[in-house]
């Protein structure tokens, strides 16, 4: 007999996962970060397409890849974006709630508004994938358009979830994204792979301050409506 679904469990774990910022030194097996894998290429895409693909990124070549990141940050170099993040101009609703999350983030870190330097290293670790064992690189095909970001998306959740489940935790690195050359030409990718995000995977520090963030999310009201 097959044992029904508890939705309790998916409840609960849906609402216990973290952009976890701050990892353990623990390495990851093989066979699990492929199962992760396999689980999110689960996630439904139109045509059943399944478009992009995931790239980790190891010893001497993800060393090199953090440190020229690093570097094109700190000298303030500027690439043009495969494709646009947020809304321009961010609306006054949108705004708060980044407002918030950084504030939030900052605040568990006990890093003052006014402190640029101290924002700028925690910034940078994005760059260093937060030391995490597992650094994924995330991309689509250009041809792609929005409905494959959609379907993507729902894949990224899908690994997010599904590592979870295994007691791992992930963040989504977006800052990836603001240069996506230098990413193609240190991965050796063609031009026509779009550099989508970054992604952290491991084992959380449990007692990392930074791991403490807490964002909130919008009430009910402010993304749902019945007509009719």
């Amino acid at each position: 007999m097959t044992t029904p679904p508890n939705p309790d469990s998916f409840f609960l774990l849906s609402s216990q996962r973290r952009s976890v910022r701050a990892y353990s030194a623990a390495p990851v097996p093989d066979v699990l970060l492929q199962q992760v894998l396999r689980t999110a290429r689960q996630a439904p895409s139109g045509a059943n397409l399944q478009p992009g693909s995931f790239i980790a990124v190891q010893g001497d070549a993800r060393a090199r890849l953090s440190a020229e990141l690093i570097a094109a940050f700190k000298a303030g170099q500027q690439e043009v974006e495969d494709y646009a993040y947020f809304p321009k101009p961010m609306p006054g609703v949108l705004r708060r709630r980044q407002v918030a999350a950084a504030r939030a983030l900052y605040g568990a870190l006990g890093i003052a508004r006014e402190d640029r330097g101290a924002r700028d290293q925690q910034f940078e670790r994005n760059f260093c994938f937060f030391e995490a064992p597992v650094a994924l690189v995330v991309t689509i095909r250009s041809d792609f358009g929005s409905g494959g970001y959609m379907d993507l998306g729902m894949a990224l959740y899908g690994l997010m979830l599904a590592a979870q489940s295994c007691g791992l935790s992930t963040c989504a690195i977006g800052a990836l994204a603001s240069y996506p050359g230098l990413v193609r030409r240190h991965l050796g990718l063609e031009t026509d792979s779009t550099i989508v995000c970054g992604m952290a995977l491991g084992y959380a520090d449990p007692l990392a301050p930074v791991n403490q963030t807490v964002t909130e999310r919008c009430e009910l009201d402010d993304f749902f409506r019945v007509v009719g």
